[in-house]
């Protein structure tokens, strides 16, 4: 059975960009992205009540692989089909070996070092922007949302959507412009709630105090527990990666 039969029977459809959950005009590194997330969905270790999760996994890791080769995405955009015969897809590949070469895992330090670069980048102006419109101002959502945003970044980020606001880049979500007192409150009073908890994580885990800021950064990020501090981990690993670590095109697995 084919690539495209097998996604077919294993996610409902046999379009490689849905399976993804992307358009046909996706970036690289959106598609990098989407498949980090959806991969990480049916990864046989996190995902063990799903019977046919290997086979899913795998299948991704085949459907990556053409949609990340430049020769191999313009056929099947072209024509609709896959070469199953290509380097690509061979068989012999191991493709969790594959993943993790993708998706090395990130370190402490590779967090702090991100977190210094990002917060008052042009590139974490983008994120806040396109949040505030995909939350249509929804600032809970959104600074849940936003990589390494803390309580104390608030007043920032709102500083960056007013700005938005004001040039006409962006409308006015009523929101974010008319949001009650009450529910700002409640925002703090979850934050220090949370600001408290990462206190005792830090005590329980002997960290010092450079550690800091990165066990609240996480804790942050942990609003809705392993939910979304999975997500602000995947978000992480997926566009920040190392690069170095490509497989090479046709580059079979060692038995």
């Amino acid at each position: 059975m084919g690539l495209l039969e097998r996604c077919q029977e294993l996610f409902n459809t046999s379009n490689l960009y849905e399976v993804l959950g992307v358009n046909k005009e996706a970036s690289e590194a959106d598609i990098r992205k989407s498949y980090y997330k959806v991969s990480l969905k049916v990864h046989p270790d996190r995902a063990p009540e799903d019977p046919r999760a290997t086979e899913k996994f795998q299948v991704l890791g085949k459907l990556y692989a053409v949609l990340s080769d430049k020769e191999q995405r313009a056929i099947y955009d072209e024509q609709g089909v896959v070469d199953e015969e290509s380097d690509v897809l061979s068989q012999d590949r191991c493709w969790e070996e594959y993943w993790r070469l993708l998706f090395p895992k990130i370190t402490v330090q590779d967090i702090l070092e991100f977190e210094k670069k990002y917060k008052g980048s042009d590139e974490e102006r983008e994120d806040v922007i396109r949040l505030y419109m995909q939350h249509e101002g929804d600032m809970d959502a959104i600074t849940a949302s936003v990589l390494c945003c803390s309580q104390e970044d608030e007043p920032r980020l709102c500083s960056i959507i007013q700005e938005a606001i004001k040039s006409g880049q962006v409308e006015a979500f009523p929101a974010f412009t008319k949001e009650s007192k009450a529910k700002k409150r409640a925002r703090r009073k979850r934050a220090d709630q949370e600001q408290q908890e990462a206190e005792e994580m830090k005590k329980e885990m002997g960290l010092n105090d450079e550690d800091e800021s990165l066990v609240m950064m996480l804790k942050q990020k942990q609003q809705s527990r392993e939910k979304n501090f999975n997500s602000f981990l995947s978000d992480l690993e997926a566009k920040y990666s190392k690069q170095s670590t490509k497989p090479q095109k046709g580059k079979k697995a060692k038995k």
